[in-house]
């Protein structure tokens, strides 16, 4: 196989500088790191909010298009979170 060599679980210790922006390093811009903390816990309330939509708009307004909306919005907190724990699980730091 060619190509990158494969990362190491150190590599993602220490961070993936300009991982995330193909033009860092131009004009002085400093290497950024993701914030995957914060991303899982926006995620986590991201999750909760459209649960708890789906509840009220099924069981208290009967509006089964907003709550098919907000189940739409629970799935991808649910994959976004997934990923997260995922990168996490795997070493990187955030």
């Amino acid at each position: 196989m060619t190509g990158k060599p494969r990362r190491t679980r150190e590599d993602y210790e220490r961070g993936l500088p300009d991982h995330h922006d193909p033009t860092a390093g131009f004009g002085g811009a400093a290497p950024t790191y993701s914030a995957l903390t914060l991303r899982a816990v926006l995620a986590v309330f991201g999750l909760l909010t459209s649960l708890a939509g789906v509840v009220i708009f099924i069981l208290v307004l009967w509006l089964p298009w907003a709550a098919t909306a907000f189940g739409v919005v629970a799935a991808v907190c649910v994959v976004d979170l997934a990923w997260v724990l995922h990168r996490k699980r795997r070493g990187e730091p955030g």
